[in-house]
């Protein structure tokens, strides 16, 4: 009986579309010995994420603001590995 039928606009509000957070893929425990070479690799880090990527993830790394400008630590992307 269409007298008796209704419609209502309803929104939906998404409060968690992530339901896992991004960690590293191992644990890292890096060493540097005292003779190690400027601009020597020290650790190579990967992250994952266990929510469905829809175009895969991307991960950005960065130093804390006060050692942006330390010369000892930089990061560099390390694109197609």
């Amino acid at each position: 009986n269409h007298s008796q039928v209704s419609r209502v606009p309803v929104a939906i509000k998404v409060l968690d579309v992530n339901d896992n957070a991004p960690e590293f893929a191992s644990e890292h425990e890096a060493f540097l010995c005292e003779n190690g070479k400027p601009g020597q690799v020290i650790q190579i880090v990967s992250a994952v994420d266990k929510d469905d990527p829809k175009n895969g993830h991307y991960f950005l790394y960065s130093l804390l603001p006060e050692m942006v400008n330390n010369p000892n630590f930089t990061i560099k992307k390390n694109e197609g590995k």
